[in-house]
């Protein structure tokens, strides 16, 4: 059997090999250190800068939005709805704010609002219905922990209160 390659006499490191090349630069300890710490800085501000501009994109494409159980058939914008859970989204505040009414993912109506300060925040949250008409029209949504509601469009109370919006 014959191993092809082996050497019999011991290898000794070249003196080249250990020494640096005259193409590497000499930078001090102290220089390295400060690129180091350079390019940490350098990371840690575009990690902030890309973190408050995610913020900003959020809070800019956000809407408000609130539950309200409907304990009975109401009526919104001259539609009829069933009793039961909706959720209510809308942008903005001050006055002509669209709302959407939704059950589930599914929208079921629309209609224009007024957002109304309020002097102080209700403990639960409640519709204002109006009988007058023999159906019950909702005329004003309140929140819970909120300190404003809104005066849904085509009622009294969204055509009188256009001078205490915020």
């Amino acid at each position: 059997m014959r191993i092809v390659g082996l050497r019999t006499e011991k290898a000794s490191p070249q003196p080249s090999v250990l020494e640096p090349s005259p193409a590497a630069p000499s930078v001090p300890a102290e220089a390295g250190e400060k690129v180091k710490e350079q390019m940490k800085l350098n990371n840690l501000a575009k990690t902030v800068v890309l973190g408050l501009a995610v913020l900003l994109a959020t809070s800019a494409f956000a809407s408000n939005k609130a539950s309200l159980n409907m304990q009975e058939p109401f009526e919104i914008n001259g539609q009829q709805l069933s009793a039961g859970e909706y959720q209510l989204r809308w942008d903005g505040t001050g006055a002509n704010v669209e709302v959407s009414i939704m059950k589930g993912k599914k929208e079921v109506a629309k209609t224009w609002a007024k957002v109304i300060a309020l002097d102080k925040a209700y403990g639960y949250d409640s519709a204002v219905l109006d009988h007058e008409s023999g159906k019950a029209t909702v005329s004003e949504v309140r929140f819970s922990g909120k300190k404003f509601a809104l005066a849904i469009g085509g009622s009294e109370k969204a055509e009188m209160s256009g001078n205490s919006t915020k």
